[in-house]
């Protein structure tokens, strides 16, 4: 591969958390094929309003963790505090980059959140409030539309650019561990993927796709919700095994690739566990 493909180019990345996180192997291949990246993380930000001690801390720390991260794999590339649940951060982003004159050339959407998940353990359906069901929305669906919105408000998200969302099998199917109300707004995000690709393309050429991937426990996120039980069974019943994080960071880096047709699309990343009964 061409590791100038993406000279002179720029990809948002949000969602990493540490060093391990999904995202943080999106960014480090972005910058191995000369582009450049901007990383958006949780962290306290001047809309954050009655904030108990106990949700500084929590902020704090994974300002902390993201920062460390980001300084450690990427060197100084920029990094600001994005709170998707909060529409004015959202819009102050946006504009800072604009400010700052940073041009986006397609964004990775790595964000999700569901409070019903504890010690591994999955909240039945039944008992999921409202509350919980919104947020978790919000968080894991909705944002891709708001980010999507004031990027091109701002005009920081150039034409022709391409955007990628990480999924999973569950919005399809019932796995053996059983995802209810996240697997539900995973949904919801691949439907946005799709219908995003069609007003986005014909609104200026941008690319909107969604990439399902193996479970993995790397990340915060996989150690808070899979057991290596878990692991061992896909890892069994793929044909080709598990993916491994670079396996999707090279197809984020294919569906980035610029000029390309590929949009409206669910992409499977998984070793073939989607093709299994």
């Amino acid at each position: 591969m061409n590791n100038k493909i993406f000279e002179g180019k720029t990809y948002l990345i949000t969602g990493i958390a540490d060093s391990n996180s999904l995202a943080m192997f999106v960014a480090r291949k972005i910058i191995e094929n000369g582009g450049e990246v901007v990383c958006s993380g949780l962290g306290v930000s001047p809309f954050h309003k009655n904030l108990s001690e106990k949700a500084i801390a929590f902020l704090n720390k994974n300002n902390q963790d993201f920062q460390e991260a980001v300084r450690s794999e990427l060197g100084d590339s920029l990094t600001e505090i994005l709170d998707v649940t909060i529409d004015e951060n959202i819009e102050y982003f946006a504009k800072t980059l604009q400010e700052k004159n940073i041009r986006l050339n397609g964004f990775l959407h790595a964000i999700a959140m569901d409070k019903t998940i504890r010690q591994k353990e999955v909240k039945p359906l039944l008992e999921v409030t409202k509350d919980e069901f919104c947020d978790t929305m919000e968080v894991s669906a909705f944002s891709l539309i708001r980010l999507s919105h004031y990027l091109m408000k701002y005009n920081v998200l150039q034409p022709g650019s391409s955007i990628c969302s990480l999924s999973y099998i569950a919005a399809a199917k019932v796995t053996f561990h059983p995802y209810r109300n996240i697997s539900i707004a995973k949904a919801a995000l691949e439907r946005i993927t799709i219908e995003l690709a069609d007003e986005m393309g014909r609104k200026n050429g941008t690319r909107v796709n969604a990439i399902r991937f193996s479970p993995y426990m790397g990340s915060k996120a996989g150690n808070a919700t899979l057991n290596q039980g878990d692991l061992d069974i896909s890892n069994e019943v793929s044909p080709l095994g598990n993916a491994t994080p670079d396996d999707l960071a090279n197809e984020v880096v294919h569906l980035f690739r610029p000029n390309g047709r590929i949009t409206g699309e669910i992409r499977h990343v998984d070793g073939g566990y989607n093709i299994m009964g």
